[in-house]
């Protein structure tokens, strides 16, 4: 029996629902809270993978400690996962490479799977995103979410990416954190009335997701509309 887990997205981009069909023997480990149903015939099981160091790592990269596991014994079932934020979700084939995720974007995977903090330095600090990537590596299916819609790049040579709008991106793909060309040398002055931050310049050969909203570009929307607050 193959180990590729029959799936569906629901509901997609903006409140997307992912729905995977186990059948008797294959295990599904998901992020903690995003299931929204199963079949009886499912079991559950909450767990560290990994130990605790590899737990560790993946709280770095924005995830929880834990896993829930979900597997068919005797009977098949079907689960849904719900991510929590608003937005799309992706599904990726890995058959021996690695995934790089910006954090909170991983929602579930396969066993064959293995996930771990992915340092970053300077690079992730100065992106915006944190200091450490979630990597998914090995082989088995892995999904992904984003706040906003999903849409796929295919990079074969230079391709420039506001930080906040990465999502993930094959490891045939090199990056560096940057500011904008026309930017250069302006200081903080210019980047300030620009409007724009630092971005990821990508170069090589691969695909790299790009969510169409940004949760701080939102927030700064919405802050002008927020209620004042009265003093006595």
């Amino acid at each position: 029996m193959s180990d590729s887990l029959q799936y569906s997205i629901q509901c997609r981009p903006e409140f997307s629902l992912l729905q995977v069909s186990l059948q008797p023997g294959q295990k599904l480990q998901a992020e903690p809270s995003a299931m929204a149903s199963m079949s009886p015939s499912l079991t559950m099981k909450a767990g560290l993978k990994g130990g605790v160091f590899g737990s560790l790592g993946r709280m770095l990269g924005g995830e929880s400690l834990v896993f829930n596991t979900f597997a068919a014994k005797q009977e098949s079932g079907e689960v849904t996962l719900a991510p929590g934020q608003p937005g799309d979700t992706e599904h990726y084939r890995l058959n021996g490479g690695s995934l790089f995720l910006q954090r909170g974007a991983y929602l579930a995977s396969s066993p064959g799977v293995e996930l771990t903090g992915s340092w970053q330095g300077a690079r992730g600090f100065f992106g915006g995103q944190g200091l450490v990537l979630l990597k998914a590596s090995g082989n088995g299916d892995v999904f992904f979410n984003s706040y906003g819609a999903i849409l796929a790049m295919d990079v074969t040579r230079d391709f420039i990416v506001d930080s906040g709008y990465v999502v993930a991106f094959e490891d045939t793909l090199r990056y560096e954190v940057s500011t904008l060309p026309g930017l250069r040398g302006g200081g903080f002055k210019r980047l300030f009335f620009s409007g724009e931050g630092l971005v990821c310049r990508f170069s090589g050969q691969g695909r790299v997701w790009v969510q169409t909203r940004y949760v701080s570009s939102f927030l700064s929307w919405i802050y002008p509309f927020r209620p004042a607050s009265k003093n006595n």
